[in-house]
């Protein structure tokens, strides 16, 4: 038994968003030295994409770190890159809670968090200790940056401009989050037109780092091809697909919750979408969405991936779903 399998039942007595703070805390405090010796070093794997180069194919999806408070750990128990945020201009409290629900059963989460955290300049400057400590991990590092709730759409490219020029010197590669269903009238920035002009207010100020934009599953394949017409015609690093999903038919009935769907049940269709996206580019795609064990992982990549995330599965396999991808990909 592991470590986080003794852990797991006293986690998920609690409510799900209480066993994420604890968790998360847990893991800013550990030591690294005693996280490697806990958890064993994942397999070396190295891959390079979009310039950068990764240990290993396995990442942190966003949404668990918030706010960066835990960086040394997650290269500690063996993930080839990060991916901190949401992170918004302002800070920003949320959605009320209850926001976060567990479906075991299905190996699903519901979450409608709102991009909960500390804001741009909070969030830089935790990263500037970090750097200046001489604990800053050895993997890629990316953030994600997302809408305001208070800004206006038309005004989304100064408030994405706000977050990246705060945290430019931090960020290995940065993404834009345009498809939470959590943030009212977020999904509309999809459209290609509102997309282009977020991409290339950063590509003015600053073109060096990886750029990429995170959709959503829930795409028709006219706007799939939309958003494949403006990753060429905007010089896109790369796309990440996919975010939570607004199909939640697997869900009991009395017991569905107003948010994004995480887990198992995404799986096929973020499939689809990488399918479809990889047929219609050559440029890299983080696969995320129901990458829940090593034959999903392997999946994926088979389909043209060039990375992989993890979040629902984390919450339910732990720093164990790393090393049986690793594993899995290792051998084919």
């Amino acid at each position: 038994m592991s470590l986080y399998d003794a852990l797991r039942p006293l986690l998920f007595r609690m409510d799900a968003e209480s066993a994420h703070h604890f968790a998360l805390g847990a893991l800013e405090t550990a030591p690294a030295p005693f996280l490697r010796l806990a958890f064993g070093a994942a397999p070396a794997l190295p891959r390079e994409v979009a310039g950068l180069r990764f240990p290993n194919p396995v990442g942190l999806a966003a949404g668990m770190d918030k706010n960066a408070v835990a960086l040394p750990a997650w290269e500690a128990l063996g993930f080839g890159f990060v991916e901190v945020g949401t992170i918004t201009a302002r800070a920003q409290p949320g959605n009320p809670r209850p926001r976060l629900f567990r479906y075991p059963e299905l190996g699903a989460l519901i979450n409608r968090m709102g991009f909960n955290n500390d804001g741009a300049d909070a969030v830089a400057a935790r990263l500037a200790h970090l750097k200046s400590s001489g604990h800053w991990p050895r993997i890629p590092v990316g953030v994600n940056l997302g809408k305001s709730k208070v800004t206006e759409l038309a005004d989304a490219p100064a408030d994405y401009l706000h977050s990246y020029r705060a945290l430019l010197p931090f960020g290995d590669y940065f993404v834009i989050n345009v498809s939470s269903p959590n943030t009212p009238g977020l999904r509309e920035l999809q459209e290609k037109d509102a997309l282009a002009g977020i991409v290339r207010t950063l590509r003015d100020h600053d073109a060096a780092k990886p750029l990429f934009v995170k959709i959503a599953p829930d795409l028709t394949a006219p706007q799939l091809d939309a958003i494949l017409e403006l990753t060429a015609a905007e010089n896109l690093s790369g796309l990440i697909a996919t975010n939570t999903t607004l199909d939640h038919s697997v869900i009991p009935a009395g017991r569905d919750e107003t948010g994004g769907l995480s887990g198992t049940p995404l799986r096929d269709r973020a499939n689809e979408v990488l399918r479809h996206l990889r047929a219609g580019t050559d440029r890299p795609i983080i696969a995320s969405g129901g990458i829940m064990d090593g034959p999903a992982a392997r999946e994926r990549l088979a389909a043209g991936a060039s990375l992989v995330q993890v979040y629902t599965g984390f919450v339910y396999r732990g720093p164990g779903l790393l090393r049986e991808i690793t594993k899995e990909v290792g051998q084919n």
